[in-house]
C-alpha cells in the first residue's frame, strides 16, 4: 500500500486543474425537478443557456436544441432566466417511485 500524499503535495483547493472535466460526470440523478423546454414560446435569447451553471443547454445555429438530462441538476436557474413574458421553460417534479 503506497504512503498517502503530505498536505505539501496536493494541489491547492478550488482548482479546476482539467479543463471539461463536468462531461465525465453524469449528476442528473441529484435533480428532484426538471426543466421542460416549450420550442413554440421560445424566442432564442439563450438566458437560459447563458445562467446554466451546468452546460445542459445544447444549442445548435443559435437555437436551443435540447436539455441534456444527464447533467441536469434541476436547479431551475434556466426557468427563472427566461423572460417572464415568454416562459419557454417550466420546472416539472421528478416522477416518483
Amino acid at each position: 500500500m503506497s504512503k498517502p500524499k503530505g498536505w505539501k503535495q496536493l494541489p491547492i483547493g478550488g482548482l479546476i486543474i482539467e479543463a471539461g472535466n463536468a462531461e465525465k460526470y453524469v449528476t442528473g440523478g441529484w435533480r428532484s425537478f426538471y426543466p421542460v423546454h416549450d420550442q413554440e414560446k421560445c424566442s432564442n435569447c439563450l438566458q437560459c443557456w447563458i445562467f446554466c451553471p451546468d452546460s445542459a443547454i445544447k444549442v445548435k445555429d443559435g437555437k436551443i436544441r435540447e436539455i441534456d438530462m444527464k447533467h441536469c441538476k434541476g436547479c431551475g436557474i434556466c426557468a427563472k432566466e427566461c423572460p417572464p413574458k415568454i416562459k419557454a421553460i417550466t420546472m416539472v417534479e421528478e416522477m416518483k417511485g
